[in-house]
């Protein structure tokens, strides 16, 4: 961005009232209307991926709605990430909800292009399928990536019903593609039932440490996030966050939810420790409004898209 231009921030709540206007992500500028950015937030509404419960398509616009709560000054992380640099929303990628390879490749030009000035894109899914294109741009741009992963499931399986791209086979596909760093990619939150030991001896194979669930109750916050730092080190990070990686007590919006899992505040800790690493993309995805309460998942997402962003901007 160009230091003589000021940054144009979220729309002032003094002055327009939160529940009123076009509900961008956090009242920020439509890209349309600023025309330059240094992070875009898009939404990606497609679902036709899933395994299980649909409704992740409407995940973007639940997203959104949720996140008008969100302020300028973020005090856990010590920065203003909307004036800083150039925030803005980039609306939603169109993609085909009748054919998954046609689906992929729209968003994959589509990323393309909205990255091709630099800018880092932080997108709102939709199904986990959407992060085999993004990473296969990331890819393009910085080589392998260090995949951290948040989500209750691995998503390295290898087909359902013959399929090779849905939302349970992205990372599987990554790694077979040379998207990943094979030293450096982690799963965190991992739990719940698999369909065989394989799976655990596939993943390693395929590039990925654990980090589950049950160890934030045998080894604590600090110690999973110090071990992520770790296997992450200075690589150009991809940070992916299925919100199933919650309990559903904290995330009950999302199409296929397991017992067990991270806390809110848990997660949003050790996305505020990624300011310490090059965090060069990510997405935010699985929510389902049909199956959310009083917006439980859509505020916990909004707030960890908000992290990630304020993650992203530089120290003053």
């Amino acid at each position: 961005m160009d230091t003589t231009d000021q940054p144009i921030g979220p729309v002032d709540a003094s002055l327009v009232p939160r529940y009123a206007g076009i509900a961008t992500f956090a009242r920020l500028p439509r890209l349309e209307d600023v025309g330059r950015a240094d992070i875009a937030v898009v939404g990606v509404p497609f679902d036709s991926g899933v395994s299980y419960r649909p409704g992740a398509r409407f995940g973007p616009a639940h997203v959104r709605e949720a996140s008008r709560l969100l302020r300028p000054y973020n005090p856990a992380q010590d920065v203003e990430p909307f004036s800083t640099q150039q925030v803005v929303d980039a609306g939603d990628i169109a993609a085909n909800p009748f054919n998954i390879t046609e689906a992929v490749a729209q968003i994959q030009a589509a990323a393309a292009e909205l990255t091709a000035d630099g800018k880092r894109l932080v997108v709102i899914g939709g199904d986990h399928t959407i992060a085999l294109p993004l990473l296969r741009v990331a890819a393009e741009r910085h080589g392998p990536v260090a995949v951290l992963h948040f989500d209750a499931h691995l998503d390295t399986w290898d087909t359902y019903f013959g399929a090779p791209v849905t939302h349970g086979t992205p990372f599987r596909r990554a790694s077979e593609e040379g998207l990943i760093d094979l030293q450096a990619s982690m799963h965190v939150g991992i739990r719940g039932p698999l369909y065989s030991r394989d799976d655990l001896r596939d993943d390693e194979r395929l590039g990925f440490a654990i980090i589950t669930s049950a160890e934030f109750e045998t080894e604590g916050l600090a110690r999973a996030i110090e071990r992520m730092l770790a296997r992450l080190g200075d690589r150009p990070v991809y940070l992916s966050v299925d919100i199933d990686v919650l309990d559903p007590a904290h995330a009950p919006g999302t199409g296929t939810p397991e017992a067990g899992g991270m806390t809110s505040r848990e997660l949003l800790a050790m996305i505020r420790a990624l300011r310490a690493v090059n965090l060069v993309g990510a997405d935010v995805v699985e929510v389902a409004p049909a199956y959310d309460h009083a917006q439980l998942t859509a505020v916990a997402a909004s707030h960890v898209a908000y992290e990630i962003i304020s993650a992203m901007t530089p120290s003053r």
